[in-house]
Parts: C-alpha cells; sequence; structure tokens
C-alpha cells in the first residue's frame, strides 16, 4: 500500500514534469500554435502559465491582437529579436489572444466565482449607524434649509424668554453693541438657540469652528457632551475647534447655544459704548477641503436623533483590486467585530429607554425587552427570524442571563458576532426576497434594507425584474447614493484618499496648503454638480471646460476674481480644459514637486480609465531630476529616461497618453511653453480593435475617451465591482456588453447605471465560492 502511495506520488510530480515540457512539434509547422509551441513554451508555459526558470508570470492581459504582432515581431524572443517575421509575429499572436492571454480566453476557460463577502470596514460602521436609526426613527415633514433660531432675553434672575423663532440660512452674525431685534432684545443680555441638522457629504474627519467672544457650546451627534464647550470665558480667545469622524450621506444632529448674558452688560451710566459686542459663526472644514462657513444646504431645522458612530477600528480590508472588498478574514478582523460588538451592545444597554421605553430592566419588563431583542435580531439578520432562531439569539438569553440587562447584552453580542450579520451574501443561491432586499441595499447604501425595501420583501414585491428596479429607482433619491456615486469617481482617480501635495517653494511660492484644501474643494464641487443631477453624464466627467474658483485661486490660475468671492464656475484658458481629468488638483497629484509627469498621468489613463493591463516595472527605476538636462523638455526627459528596450513594452503606451496634458504644470496651471519651448502635446493610442488614434493637446484627447467604447466598458466593469464587490463577469459573459448598450442609451447616465447594476446584481446569483480565505464557516 506504501508502495503503491510512493508510485502514486511519483507518477503525478512526473506528470507535472511533463505538462512543462513543450510537446515536440513539426519543425515545419508555420501555425501559430506550431510556433508559439516550438520557440515560446519553454520560457511562458503550455498554456501561458509562465515557468518558475525565465518568466514567472503568467501571459495574460488587454493588449490588442495587432499589439500583440508587433511586440513579438520587434521583441521576441529574448535572444532573437526579430525572428518572427510579419505573418509568423501574426499567426503566434492570435494563437496566444485566442488560446489564453485574452480576458475573453481567460473567462471561457475559468468563469470567475463570486467570492462570500463579510461587511468592510465602511459596511460595518453603516449597518451599525442604521440599526439604532431603524429604532430611533428619522424625522419627517418638508425639506427646510438653514438652523432653527430660537432667540430669547435674559431676565434679572438669568433666566432665557423666548421672544421669537425663525430659520437663519447659516450662523455667521455680527451684532456689535446691538442685538438681533433691539425693539424686542436687550442689547446687553440675550440668548441664541440654533438647533436641527447637518448633512454629511464624504465619510472622514470634520473640523468644526466656532467664532464668537461669547460664551457658546456645539454639539454634534451628542447631545450629552460638547463638541466645543466655550461656556465658561477665559482669556481673551474667540475661536474654537473640535473633530469629529462622520459617514457620509447622513445627517447628524446639530446644536448652537450662544449666550451674551453677565458679559458687559449694563452699566450704572447704561451708556451704549460700554456694552460688550456680539459676534457668532460656525464654519466647518470637510475633510481634505478647505474652511468655509457651513453652507445653508447642508443643514436642515428638522432636528434627528443621535447615530452611533464605532470608535472601534477595522484592519483596512483588500484593495488589490482597486476597490475595497471583503473577502479575507483574519484575527485582526475578528477582534475588531468583537470590539465593535461590545461597543454597539453597550451603547444599547445605556440607551435602552430611548430604544424601547425601558429605564431600568428587570423581570417585570421581560417580554418587552425581549421583543426589542428580536426585533433587533431581525434587523441585524435583514429577514423574520424563524422560531428556532429566535429562541438561539433571544429567548436563550434570558434564560440564562442572571438579569435582563445582562440578557439585552447578551443578545446583542450573540447577533453581531454571527455570520448572519457579518456575511453580506450568504446564501449559496437566491433564497428568497428577503436576500434579494439586502443585496440591493447593500448596493446602493452599503448598508441594511430600510422598512420600505423589507415591507415589499414580505409582500412578494421582489419577484420580478421590473419590481426589483422600480426599488432601486425609489433608493436612488437616498443621499448615500450620492456620496458612494462620489467616492467611486475618488477611488476611480486614485484620489480617494488625501496625500500632502509637496511643491518645490522656489518654483512654485504661492502654492501652499491653503491653496492645496481650496483645489480639492473645488474638485468635489464639480464631482457633487455632475453626480447629483439627474443626468448624471460620464461625459460631462471628462469634457467640462469649466472650474470651481474662489478668489484665492483665481490669481494663481489666471482668473479675476475678488480675493474674497466664494466659488463659482469660471472657464479657463480658452477651452483647453476637459473635466477632471485636467482638473488642477488631479494635475497636481500627478506630478512631482517640481514638474509634471507624463509617466504617472499616463498610467492613471491606461490603467484606470481604460482599464489596460501593466505589469510593475522590472527595475526600480529614479526619474532623472530636471537638473540634470536643464535644456530638456519634460517630455524629453520622459522620452530619455524610458527609451530602453524593456520599458517600452509598457511606456509605448503610457508615454503617449500622458504627453498630451503636458500643457498643464506641476500645479494645474495651463502653459505653453517649457524652457523657452512650445511644448509638444502629441499623444496616440494604439487600440484593442488595432486601430491608431491621434491627439494634439488634453482636449483631443478627452474627446477621444469619452466616445471610446473601451472606456465606456471600462467604467462600467469597474462601478458594477465597486458597487456589488464582485466580478462582473462571474455574472456571465454577456452581463459586461449588455450594462454598457444600456450605459450608451442612457446617454451614458452614471445613476442610471447603479440602478441596472443594482437591480442585476440583487436578482441573478451565480454560484459562488464556500468560503472566504481563512473562514471555516461555522455560526
Amino acid at each position: 500500500m506504501r508502495l503503491n502511495t510512493e508510485l502514486q506520488r511519483f507518477g503525478l510530480c512526473w506528470l507535472a514534469v511533463v505538462a512543462l515540457v513543450p510537446v515536440a512539434v513539426a519543425a515545419d509547422d508555420r501555425s501559430g500554435r506550431g510556433l508559439y509551441e516550438r520557440r515560446c513554451a519553454t520560457c511562458h508555459g503550455m498554456h501561458g502559465e509562465g515557468s518558475r526558470e525565465h518568466y514567472p508570470q503568467a501571459l495574460e492581459g488587454e493588449r490588442s491582437t495587432d499589439e500583440l504582432a508587433r511586440f513579438i515581431a520587434t521583441s521576441m524572443p529574448p535572444d532573437e529579436p526579430g525572428a518572427y517575421e510579419g505573418e509568423d509575429a501574426r499567426a503566434v499572436a492570435a494563437y496566444i489572444h485566442q488560446a489564453f492571454y485574452s480576458p475573453q480566453a481567460r473567462a471561457t476557460r475559468e468563469r470567475p466565482r463570486i467570492d462570500l463577502a463579510r461587511l468592510t470596514a465602511r459596511q460595518h460602521a453603516n449597518v451599525i449607524a442604521d440599526l439604532m436609526v431603524a429604532f430611533y426613527g428619522s424625522s419627517a415633514g418638508e425639506k427646510q434649509f438653514g438652523l432653527r433660531g430660537n432667540y430669547a432675553t435674559i431676565n434679572a434672575n438669568g433666566d432665557g424668554k423666548q421672544v421669537f423663532s425663525r430659520i437663519d440660512p447659516e450662523v455667521r452674525f455680527d451684532f456689535g453693541v446691538s442685538s438681533p431685534s433691539p425693539e424686542q432684545i436687550d442689547p446687553a443680555e440675550f440668548a441664541i438657540s440654533w438647533t436641527g441638522s447637518v448633512a454629511v457629504p464624504a465619510t472622514g474627519d470634520y473640523e468644526f469652528i466656532v467664532r464668537s467672544p461669547n460664551s457658546v457650546r456645539l454639539y454634534v451627534n451628542d447631545r450629552k457632551t460638547p463638541l466645543v464647550d466655550a461656556w465658561v470665558k477665559s482669556g481673551e480667545q474667540t475661536e474654537y475647534r473640535g473633530m469629529v469622524r462622520l459617514l457620509g450621506g447622513r445627517d447628524y444632529l446639530l446644536q448652537l447655544h450662544f449666550t451674551k448674558a453677565g458679559q458687559g452688560g449694563k452699566k450704572p451710566e447704561n451708556l451704549r459704548s460700554q456694552i460688550a459686542p456680539a459676534a457668532i459663526s460656525l464654519a466647518w472644514k470637510p475633510p481634505g477641503q478647505s474652511e468655509e462657513t457651513i453652507p445653508a444646504c447642508r443643514l436642515s431645522p428638522q432636528e434627528v436623533r443621535e447615530t452611533l458612530l464605532l470608535q472601534t477600528s477595522f484592519p483596512p480590508d483588500d484593495r488589490s483590486t482597486g476597490f475595497e472588498r471583503g473577502t479575507a478574514v483574519s484575527p485582526e478582523w475578528e477582534q475588531a467585530t468583537t470590539a465593535a460588538a461590545v461597543e454597539a451592545a453597550t451603547y444599547v444597554r445605556e440607551r435602552l429607554g430611548d430604544f424601547c421605553g425601558v429605564i431600568e430592566p428587570n423581570r417585570e419588563h421581560e417580554s418587552t425587552l425581549r421583543d426589542f431583542c428580536a426585533r433587533f435580531t431581525e434587523r441585524a439578520f435583514r429577514r423574520p427570524l424563524t422560531p428556532e432562531l429566535r429562541a438561539m439569539y433571544v429567548d436563550r438569553q434570558f434564560e440564562r442571563a442572571p438579569d435582563a440587562g445582562i440578557a439585552v447584552e447578551r443578545a446583542i453580542l450573540m447577533t453581531l458576532k454571527s455570520p448572519r450579520f457579518l456575511y453580506v451574501n450568504a446564501a449559496a443561491t437566491r433564497a428568497d426576497a428577503y436576500d434579494v432586499a439586502a443585496a440591493l441595499s447593500f448596493a446602493l447604501w452599503d448598508s441594511l434594507p430600510d422598512d420600505a425595501l423589507l415591507a415589499a420583501a414580505a409582500a412578494g414585491q421582489l419577484a420580478t425584474r421590473e419590481q426589483v428596479a422600480g426599488q432601486a429607482e425609489r433608493m436612488m433619491s437616498d443621499p448615500r447614493v450620492t456620496a458612494k456615486l462620489r467616492e467611486f469617481v475618488l477611488a476611480w482617480l486614485k484620489i480617494d484618499r488625501h496625500h500632502e501635495l509637496r511643491k518645490e517653494p522656489t518654483l512654485f511660492p504661492n502654492f501652499n496648503p491653503a491653496i492645496e484644501a481650496d483645489l480639492r474643494t473645488s474638485l468635489e464641487l464639480f464631482l457633487e454638480e455632475v453626480l447629483s443631477g439627474e443626468r448624471a453624464d460620464f461625459r460631462t466627467l471628462l469634457l467640462a471646460d469649466a472650474v470651481y474658483l474662489n478668489g484665492r485661486l483665481a490669481p494663481l490660475y489666471g482668473a479675476d476674481m475678488p480675493r474674497d468671492e466664494p466659488f463659482r464656475k469660471v472657464v479657463l484658458d480658452s477651452g483647453e480644459r476637459a473635466g477632471v481629468l485636467t482638473h488642477p488638483y488631479l494635475m497636481a497629484t500627478l506630478a512631482s514637486e517640481s514638474t509634471s509627469s507624463p509617466i504617472r498621468r499616463g498610467v492613471l489613463l491606461a490603467r484606470g480609465v481604460l482599464a489596460r493591463v501593466l505589469r510593475p516595472p522590472p527595475d526600480a527605476v529614479t526619474p532623472i531630476p530636471a537638473a540634470l538636462h536643464p535644456d530638456l523638455t519634460t517630455r524629453e526627459r520622459t522620452a530619455l529616461q524610458t527609451a530602453d528596450h524593456a520599458c517600452q513594452s509598457c511606456h509605448a503606451l503610457i508615454n503617449p497618453l500622458g504627453y498630451p496634458l503636458e500643457r498643464f504644470d506641476a500645479i494645474g496651471r495651463f502653459r505653453t511653453t517649457e524652457n523657452g519651448r512650445v511644448i509638444d502635446a502629441a499623444g496616440s493610442y494604439l487600440s484593442r480593435s488595432g486601430k491608431v488614434v491621434t491627439f494634439d493637446g488634453a482636449r483631443q484627447l478627452s474627446e477621444f475617451l469619452a466616445g471610446s467604447d473601451e472606456v465606456h466598458d471600462a467604467i462600467v466593469e469597474k462601478l458594477f465591482y465597486y458597487v456589488v464587490k464582485q466580478p462582473v463577469r462571474a455574472f456571465g459573459s454577456d452581463v459586461l456588453p449588455a450594462l454598457r448598450h444600456k450605459f450608451v442609451a442612457s446617454e451614458f447616465n452614471m445613476r442610471r447605471l447603479m440602478v441596472e447594476i443594482a437591480a442585476l446584481a440583487a436578482f441573478e446569483r451565480p454560484a459562488q465560492s464556500p468560503f472566504p480565505v481563512g473562514q471555516k464557516g461555522k455560526e
């Protein structure tokens, strides 16, 4: 038996070795397969899988047959470049492309599968927040902008008496030695309380700034602990700041209290000149942006409840595909989910009165508490509980816990650590309408289904593709959709993470952190304009000729505006600008400290916009400093640095895409000359179909990209992955072309594309891999 085992092992090893040895082919076989097996397979493997000794990477990519043929004719094999003549090169290229190289060939050999996915860190935070909101409820009423200001006078006892209430679009007042209403309110002593909520467009750290010489308190998403507390004045300080991390696409409680009581009141002479001045303003600094007075469009007089924002830190999610996904499980992630569950359970236990009306839990309230826990678990699991699940997650905890309060905490802990909560697609196939509802809500909101979606599932109204699409249409009005679409575009452009832009001060003396923040704000305003509108035209992202500028940016970018003018759209540089690709923030990001960078810009266009595969460079290469060749332009230095034969396999694609952006310098200013010489902004692209496209300058480049089928395919495929967190080809080979067709038919409406993607992914559930990496699949 042992001998047989050894023979089997030997036989398997021998077969593995044989499989790597090229099969003997006739010397006169001029077919593509024959030429490949005779001259290429030793290095690249019989099926393009690579070989450990010569070329370890798999032979796969996005080049067209023509591109492959051209490369093979000039560069292959490495020890005898040019050995393949024209027809031979094309025959080999055609065989490689059809057998294993192209995405279609790979999809034919092995169709991607859907991975079982856990909640990403972002999704986990969203779900916990929405679990709490589901029990608090949300405010209703007609949408208004601004905060409700309650104006009061102070009596002799120091008590306030409200005089009037009004909606203030923003908080920015300088009352001087007067009052908001001198006829009604004493200028010496008065108070104002602004209440309502603030809408947050993006996830990140928000700095709130209150300026006042008087006493103030600011509360953000917390009724008990102020974010800014300057109620007791000390010294001459008039500016106060507080930082808080908020989730995008949501409204948060905001209260600002102001009082002038006891500060420079009436003197015996009762002279107005001896009354202390009163002033107050409320500003913020969104993540990566410049400071501004919080605008009316972000404020609402409607009050909302507090939202649980987890303080637990989660390990970074996998971003190897370019976008976050939750397909791997680590001990660190397990620990984080446990800590988050404890945090949430403690939060609920301390606020049971708000959640279910029980302030002091005891056995008298057991029935109410059990019902609350059952509803909590149902919401967390995104479906009604079976009797068995209710017994496991709720009833058993009350039977075993020493008191009702501990039973509640245990029930919540068990719920939030269950795979039914932590995994978003645990069913192997689409089991029922609740799976559809959950898939739809995670696609569009990265969170739980709302009441309307759960009601539709219960009523059997998610049984057809049309019904699912109808719910998706309804859900698109939620601000979380725009927030998610905005985050996608930032990730697509590789600027979703904030990096400090350092520029050489001797070359760009006016570029400073304030300018950088203004540029980021300018880009954010443009994205919000395009993505929140009904048309949401993808082409506008690439073709818009206007840039948002304010008075601080204007002189740097050649616009004539007053120094204190707020952001507005300005057409710059005689129409040379072309949407996000020439936005000063992106141009400055894709540049060095002192010069532009055709390579960085070309890589973004090749990899991100056109979805071409670029292999890592064989060696780390330091860019040639401009000082070494002061007489050369940036284009000439780039060509010199990448002229090596090994570099050209990628840079023949990268450089001609980056060159058309050379009329924009290292901080995104338009220019026509460099080193006293006219800039050459000509570029080209060899498409997958084999057609060579040429363009001169950014405008022609963007016009080509906006109309390119390759770009349309790429944006559909990338948005699908971002929305669903699964590869589009796992849903079938016909899905990508069908979605692109609908995208074009909708006049490139990105919001409409999200509806189509979410509805398809929710309604169709192909087979999936059994468990993510590291997960054993146990309840």
